[in-house]
């Protein structure tokens, strides 16, 4: 990590010391001519659960030992496994949104150069199809920080909805936009129950990618509530700071499909975005609320800050019935207790495959975006949505009975437990947000 400085160089046997007084526990670093220019030590292995590419650390590393400057460098030595998973973690240290008043007044843009020095059996060079893929997953990375970050007054529904037109002028995609009353109309019961007292009205919105030759249909479909108040069960003063990254999911999927569908996806992707703001309002959802959703099915409000899985459970029923979709993954910030089940760095993954159960952890392990089982066991689980008036309540009876495997369910029953398809969700309450452990948090 330097500043990219044309007069700055460091001998050799400062350099051999310096690499003699690393000790990574788990990482160290020493700086270099007048902190110019410092080099960092990632661990030198890590457990089973982690990624070989130490992707959390490298973004820690980048953030704390980074000189200052406008004109800065990053070589990252790895091996050529691990250059994607650290190419994310790198762009995740440096995101875009800021309205502090210093950075709209300054004139010169920073840069930040990133090479990668390759080690290891294959220490062959980068291609340009390699190093196109590495743009493409940072640039989708940072657009998904950048609306998490983005706060509701500035990202509410009609903005996210900008966000999507703009990520599809640039693919050549017209997005498919139900709206408002429309949604009460076609059966939305979900999406519209949750967003219909806010300001700015609920939306459905589709990207779709349907190319020549296509084997399979997929739908990734995103929770996207710009601001969750909790509803008439409204959250308090310390838990309701935070909730503009309750979009965090349909943020996640227009970033990821903006990446995909750059490198020339083969199959039919879908992106579905259930977009509401959660409000208090004079028509907003109350407690023995019954709404009808897309599924048919009917659902005794018992909790309207269980939002989420109301808005999902209409979007992987779209998906299913209007997209033909044969996988369907949704992701979203979904339960507190996610981060409680499988920590801050690890989404929870629950599915009806146990071969895409592996396969997502192995997806976490190379990409850094780490991933972790939960419990998939409708049997067992789905009578805590018993209701006496409706098909099934919104929220568990019992808060200690696997609370994030049980919101999940809530959203594949509506699929139908024996749905031929393959059903994947994704929590991502916790890790939508990074928190170092030197106490202070940044987006991701």
């Amino acid at each position: 990590l330097n500043s990219n400085d044309p007069n700055m160089f460091v001998l050799s046997q400062v350099w051999q010391a310096a690499l003699g007084a690393l000790s990574p526990n788990p990482t160290d670093s020493c700086p270099l001519y007048l902190n110019n220019s410092v080099v960092a030590a990632l661990p030198s292995r890590v457990s089973r659960h982690n990624s070989p590419a130490s992707a959390h650390f490298v973004s820690r590393l980048v953030r704390s030992c980074l000189p200052g400057g406008n004109n800065r460098c990053i070589v990252m030595v790895c091996e050529h496994s691990d250059v994607f998973a650290s190419s994310c973690a790198i762009a995740r240290a440096f995101p875009i949104f800021s309205r502090r008043s210093t950075s709209s007044r300054r004139a010169e843009k920073k840069h930040v150069t990133v090479e990668f020095l390759i080690v290891g059996q294959d220490s062959s060079p980068l291609d340009a199809a390699e190093l196109k893929c590495l743009s493409s997953a940072a640039d989708g990375v940072r657009l998904a920080a950048r609306i998490v970050d983005t706060p509701c007054n500035e990202m509410n529904t009609d903005h996210f909805l900008d966000e999507i037109k703009a990520v599809g002028n640039e693919l050549g995609i017209t997005p498919v936009i139900i709206r408002g009353e429309e949604l009460k109309q076609r059966g939305f019961g979900g999406i519209y129950g949750v967003g219909k007292a806010a300001e700015h009205p609920p939306a459905l919105a589709v990207l779709s990618h349907t190319p020549d030759g296509a084997t399979q249909t997929i739908a990734w479909v995103g929770k996207g509530i710009v601001y969750d108040t909790g509803g008439l069960s409204i959250k308090g003063k310390t838990t309701m700071p935070g909730m503009k990254r309750d979009c965090g999911g349909a943020a996640a999927i227009l970033g990821a499909f903006k990446a995909t569908i750059k490198q020339g996806f083969k199959d039919n992707l879908h992106a579905v975005f259930c977009l509401a703001e959660n409000s208090v309002g004079p028509t907003a959802t109350r407690p023995d609320d019954i709404h009808t959703l897309y599924s048919g099915k009917t659902v005794e409000i018992n909790n309207t800050d269980a939002e989420g899985r109301l808005v999902l459970a209409d979007g992987v029923v779209y998906a299913c019935k209007d997209l033909s979709a044969d996988i369907i993954l949704d992701m979203a910030t979904l339960t507190g207790a996610q981060g409680i089940s499988t920590g801050k760095y690890h989404a929870a993954v629950m599915t009806n495959s146990e071969q895409w159960e592996a396969a997502c952890v192995r997806a976490g392990r190379s990409s850094g975006d780490l991933a972790h089982p939960l419990v998939y066991c409708p049997e067992l689980h789905f009578t805590e949505f018993t209701s006496a008036m409706a098909d099934m309540k919104n929220s568990v009876a019992d808060r200690e009975n696997a609370q994030s495997s049980c919101a999940g369910l809530f959203i594949g029953s509506h699929l139908g437990f024996d749905w031929p398809g393959v059903w994947v969700h994704v929590d991502i309450a916790s890790p939508v947000h990074a928190v170092s452990n030197w106490g202070w948090a940044r987006p991701v």
